[in-house]
This record gives structure tokens, C-alpha cells and sequence, in this order.
């Protein structure tokens, strides 16, 4: 039985705005397994982005607990959530977030960079293989402007995985792409799934999110439906 690597347990999550409590999210609960290729979607304000932030361990919740590869969030110190974040989730974004003065091959270094100042060679030659992986390995001395949207979130997509993480989390990761360049970039992270990724799709898309296997829908804070295909 694959092991559930995601968990949220009755997590809700409150802002306040001036005198008014927003819950982005209500009590919701959620379990994704390693392996699992899932998107979660629903219109602006329905609670996307906060569950994105919540899983990825950019946030805690108000209440309730979130569980990463069965470790408790709350019970983590900053360095420890850093530190998870850093190994276990690799982040594709819809604006890409490259850095512009940086090549393809040191934005693709730059999370093994945080996590050590001085890669090894075969660190070093990981960050190039991947960046062939993505279709880009002729394009390593090019900086961002130099590439199209579609090669710039390939990029993006090497970098997140220069840490070897467990799990994918993309956020709008075809918001910034044409049709056909987002087909594209759905179909590399199908292959990486394949690969036994998790990947965890954020999305308005209808498109997008059919290339997963699960989808998650959110309203109002609350998942009200959650389906699988085979």
C-alpha cells in the first residue's frame, strides 16, 4: 500500500480584515498518496492558493494540522520547515521566478546551492542532465529573455526537482502559456509522474486539470467533490 505522503486534518485557515474573519479554508481534510497526480481547482476565492500554501509549508494553518511524509508542520522549527520545503517539495510557478541574470544551468543550481555552498562534480552534472530531461540541454548559457515562455518553465520545472523532492507542487503552471506550450508542460509532468513523482496541480483550468488523474474541487473554503480515474 503506497504511503500517504500529503495530509490535512480538519485544517482551517483564518484571515482577519480589520474587523471581518475571511476562512479561506473550513475544516477541510485531505489525503494524498506518493505517486498521485492531482489537481485542485475552483474559481477565484475558493481557497486554492491558501491550500497550496498550506501544503507546500509556506503556511500553518489557524487549526487543525498539516502532515508532510507523516511529519506534524506545527512541531517544526523554521529551519526544519525550510529544510522540508527545501528536500521534499519542489515548487513550479506560473511567472516561472527565474532569476533574469542567471543562466538556465545556475537557475537550475540554485536549490542545491541553498541546501550546500559547494556542489560536487556530479551535483553539478545532475543540473545539466536535467535540464536535457526538459528538452533544454542546448540551451544552458541562455538566460531567461533569451527563452520562450514554454522553455522558461521548463527550466523552471528542472530547477524544481534539482533537490530530488518526493513531491511537485505547481502553482498556475500553464497561466502564462499558450495552448500549445501548455500542453506541452502538462505532458512532461505526466512523464515525471510516471517517474513516480507526486505532482499537485493548482489550477482554474479545466484542460489542465484533466491531464491528472484526481481532481480536487474547491468552493468556499471546502472540498465539495473529489474524484478519481483510472
Amino acid at each position: 500500500m503506497k504511503k500517504t505522503v500529503v495530509e490535512l486534518q480538519n485544517v482551517s485557515k483564518i484571515y482577519q480584515m480589520g474587523e471581518i474573519e475571511v476562512k479561506a479554508l473550513n475544516e477541510v481534510d485531505l489525503k494524498i498518496k506518493e505517486g498521485e497526480f492531482v489537481s485542485i481547482m475552483g474559481p477565484s476565492g475558493s481557497g486554492k492558493s491558501t491550500m497550496m500554501h498550506i501544503i507546500g509549508a509556506l503556511d500553518l494553518p489557524t487549526t487543525g494540522e498539516t502532515l508532510i511524509d507523516g511529519n506534524k508542520l506545527s512541531k517544526l522549527s523554521e529551519d526544519q520547515l525550510a529544510n522540508m520545503r527545501g528536500k521534499k517539495i519542489g515548487f513550479v510557478f506560473q511567472e516561472f521566478n527565474l532569476i533574469p541574470t542567471l543562466t538556465a544551468y545556475e537557475n537550475v543550481r540554485l536549490p542545491s546551492l541553498f541546501q550546500d555552498d559547494e556542489l560536487s562534480e556530479k551535483e553539478n552534472t545532475r543540473c545539466k542532465i536535467l535540464l536535457e530531461d526538459v528538452g533544454l540541454g542546448d540551451r544552458l548559457d541562455h538566460r531567461p529573455t533569451e527563452l520562450s515562455g514554454g522553455q522558461q518553465q521548463r527550466v523552471a520545472i528542472a530547477r524544481s526537482l534539482a533537490n530530488n523532492p518526493d513531491i511537485i507542487l505547481a502553482d498556475e503552471p500553464t497561466g502564462a502559456l499558450d495552448s500549445k506550450s501548455s500542453k506541452e508542460i502538462m505532458e512532461l509532468l505526466r512523464q515525471l509522474n510516471k517517474q513516480g513523482k507526486t505532482i499537485i496541480v493548482i489550477t482554474h483550468d479545466k484542460n489542465v486539470a484533466d491531464h491528472t488523474k484526481r481532481k480536487i474541487f474547491l468552493k468556499d473554503g471546502k472540498i465539495v467533490e473529489d474524484r478519481s480515474r483510472r
